[in-house]
């Protein structure tokens, strides 16, 4: 493989020249996976190029897997795009102009106003968690030299990091091709429709039909996911939330608190008719100060 930089290069160039390959799966090995079922085996003749990738990067994958925590796919781009948009920078480059944007550093994550995060529409729980993540983006980054297993052990240190969270962010930065996703609201019910026509299978039934594709259940998985065989549906979609309302689609909500009103007897206020705008950093005050965070 030949690569090099089309005019002037940047400042990541060189990175991306010596992680070129891995992004683009050269360490994987597709052919360590041996097929155990008929279907699996028709969709790997089908893909034949399908290799996982390695970006030996963490929080690029942690922070946008926890805003998928417990909401519709939906939710989780729209909190990402708008903070990456606000708060991030322009790529340099062939796609500068605001058509390509670089997350913001660790630092400028953990000072993100909490009014912010709920204009994102990110509830109070997901955004304690990058906070908390973000404080220890360095030990966090030197995951990537450990093996999978090891990596998910210390991800899952951080509270509101769970199973879930870091298998979908090692299967990314390590490319782990055993680092199944456990605690899935869809894929066990795929995985049980596609092997064995069980459509209310859950992890430890999952688990237990991914048995035979030990230290490849993720690739596995990943080909049960393109192969399309997936349980027809029996209800309505997951509604989608927005807790910040029309600002977390861009737009500004103004907020006009009612005017004050003459004292009343005794010398004390009544109470206004309409509450203002809620107390900026209120939620975040004790995580956002006064510890340094240290990227």
């Amino acid at each position: 493989m030949r690569a090099r930089c089309a005019g002037r290069p940047g400042a990541g160039a060189e990175w991306l020249l010596e992680r070129l390959p891995e992004l683009l799966g050269a360490a994987d090995d597709p052919d360590a996976f041996v097929p155990r079922h008929r279907l699996v085996a028709m969709t790997r003749h089908r893909r034949p190029g399908l290799r996982l990738l390695r970006t030996g990067l963490v929080l690029e994958s942690l922070i946008p897997s926890i805003l998928e925590q417990k909401v519709t796919t939906v939710e989780a781009y729209r909190a990402w795009r708008t903070l990456v948009r606000k708060f991030g920078e322009p790529a340099p480059g062939p796609a500068a102009g605001g058509r390509l944007w670089v997350m913001p550093a660790p630092r400028t994550w953990a000072l993100i106003p909490s009014w912010e995060w709920h204009r994102a529409g990110v509830d109070d729980k997901r955004a304690s968690t990058v906070l908390r993540a973000v404080r220890v983006a360095g030990r966090l980054e030197e995951t990537v030299r450990m093996p999978p297993d090891r990596a998910q052990a210390r991800l899952e240190v951080v509270p509101g990091i769970g199973p879930w969270t870091s298998a979908e962010v090692v299967q990314r930065s390590h490319g782990a091709a055993d680092a199944v996703t456990v605690g899935d609201l869809h894929l066990p019910g795929i995985v049980g429709w596609a092997l064995a026509r069980d459509r209310y299978a859950d992890d430890a039934g999952m688990l237990a039909l991914l048995e035979p594709y030990a230290g490849q259940r993720h690739r596995a998985a990943r080909l049960i996911l393109l192969s399309g065989r997936t349980p027809e549906r029996r209800g309505p979609r997951m509604s989608v939330g927005d807790i910040g309302g029309s600002e977390a689609a861009g737009s500004v909500r103004v907020f006009r608190p009612a005017a004050p009103s003459r004292p009343g007897p005794g010398g004390c206020a009544p109470s206004p008719q309409s509450p203002g705008p809620p107390a900026p950093g209120s939620r975040f005050l004790s995580l956002l100060s006064p510890a340094p965070c240290r990227p």
